[in-house]
């Protein structure tokens, strides 16, 4: 199988079941950017080799691959893929809220960084909040379901604790954000 067909060469691309549209629509800017979040993740796990997080890493990367799917699967199309469920969600609910116990009190705004592992947790959060941007984005002009849109936040949540986990495993203590005054 060839890795390049050609038939984007117009600017459009195809969707599961063989309807194309193109790439600069919101449907494919989603899937690009939940796509991007994957990747992002990729290169966080090469932090988290060993570590804990690695094993819950390993499933978000393989339900994005799952919600990218799902988001290239057009209402009223060939396929009615639903292939995030209410259960990713709490198993990101379950990880934070078991996380959180075991950490410090949050008491004020945190800068991103740390650990390696923490920075590009912080990273992969930022880039999880514009998917997830994008995503309300193609919702407003075609449905996606709520636990679509709901997993992509939760997550979100989960990879900010999952950074202030990163660090206190470390003994590294997040910066408190402070207001600058030049």
């Amino acid at each position: 199988m060839k890795i390049y067909t050609k038939t984007g060469d117009d600017g459009s691309t195809g969707l599961l079941g063989g309807d194309r549209i193109s790439k600069t629509s919101s449907r494919i800017t989603a899937i690009g950017e939940v796509d991007e979040l994957n990747a992002a993740i990729g290169v966080v796990r090469l932090h988290a080799a060993g570590h804990p997080l690695d094993a819950v890493l390993l499933r978000v990367q393989h339900s994005l691959f799952d919600l990218g799917s799902e988001l290239a699967c057009p209402p009223d199309g060939k396929f009615d893929l639903h292939a995030i469920t209410e259960a990713h969600v709490e198993l990101l609910e379950k990880s934070i809220d078991e996380q959180t116990a075991a950490l410090e009190p949050l008491k004020n705004f945190i800068l991103p960084g740390g650990t390696p592992l923490a920075a590009h947790l912080h990273l992969a959060r930022a880039v999880c909040r514009r998917a997830e941007r994008a995503v309300l984005d193609l919702h407003s002009e075609a449905p996606v379901r709520p636990g679509s849109r709901e997993f992509l936040n939760r997550l979100s949540d989960w990879l900010f604790t999952a950074a202030r986990t990163a660090n206190a495993s470390s003994n590294v203590v997040d910066i408190a954000w402070q207001k600058e005054t030049l």
